[in-house]
């Protein structure tokens, strides 16, 4: 069994129906077992606070210290980068986890004026998306600033069925630019080592003790296996026997669902 566990939300943990049978309860087997976990996501829709009150409105066990999101390791990159000023093209919702920059542009809702962003930030906007904001943030990355993607996930799981994420979106930008974001959520190596390190594990435990669960065979499974990580696939959420077999990937478990791990 593994040492600790870090869960991907949606489509693991829940989906737009509500958690997954026997979700809830599996990780309060894992909290009386005293087996430390950690909430990770790459959504760019909501704030941490947010999340916390969805997870516990389901009945999962959260606190904040326990979530780790995609728009959070962005802000830490961008801070580590002494940058000041950010257009973020995130959800409104998910400002919050962004208030210790100056907002422009973007979804802010501060029109883009003198000041020039020194970085943007690249997340899922679904229908929010527009020519506008795809050619202001165009106009940003080609002007200097930084481009920030939150994820590279190709899609997600929602109630009428698969849709785009922030993936096709990033491509679209880097093909106009020429230029690469850099991935602040998962697959990268920053997201996963920062999850690891507010487990708070002795340094005797080996990362190969930890488990990433998700969803998706690329960003979770395929992340995890990169950073040294046993990465296990869920048949919930947009699991597709398809898209495995033609990966490549090897998931070192593959379970029905989050509530048979323990």
């Amino acid at each position: 069994m593994p040492s600790a566990y870090l869960f991907d939300l949606d489509g693991t943990l829940y989906t737009d129906a509500g958690p997954v049978p026997g979700a809830v309860e599996a990780l309060e087997r894992l909290q009386q077992a005293r087996i430390p976990f950690r909430y990770i996501t790459n959504t760019s829709r909501r704030s941490r606070a947010a999340i916390v009150e969805r997870l516990r409105s389901y009945g999962f066990p959260a606190a904040a210290g326990q979530v780790m999101t995609s728009v959070l390791a962005a802000a830490e990159l961008v801070r580590r980068r002494g940058h000041r000023v950010v257009a973020p093209f995130v959800a409104p919702q998910a400002l919050p986890d962004l208030g210790e920059f100056e907002l422009v542009g973007g979804t802010s809702g501060v029109a883009p004026g003198s000041t020039s962003p020194d970085a943007v930030i690249i997340g899922d906007l679904a229908e929010g998306w527009s020519y506008g904001l795809l050619q202001e943030a165009f106009r940003a990355v080609m002007g200097g600033a930084d481009v920030i993607a939150l994820s590279r996930d190709r899609y997600w799981l929602r109630g009428d069925g698969l849709a785009l994420d922030a993936g096709p979106f990033v491509a679209a930008i880097e093909f106009a630019t020429g230029i690469s974001a850099r991935v602040a959520g998962k697959p990268s190596r920053d997201f996963f080592e920062a999850a690891i390190r507010s487990l708070g594990l002795g340094a005797d435990r080996s990362v190969a003790e930890i488990a990433v669960v998700g969803d998706d065979v690329w960003a979770d499974v395929q992340g995890a296996q990169g950073c040294g990580l046993r990465g296990w696939l869920v048949r919930t959420g947009k699991f597709r026997a398809e898209a495995l077999a033609a990966s490549g990937i090897t998931p070192d478990r593959i379970l029905e669902s989050v509530a048979t791990i323990i």
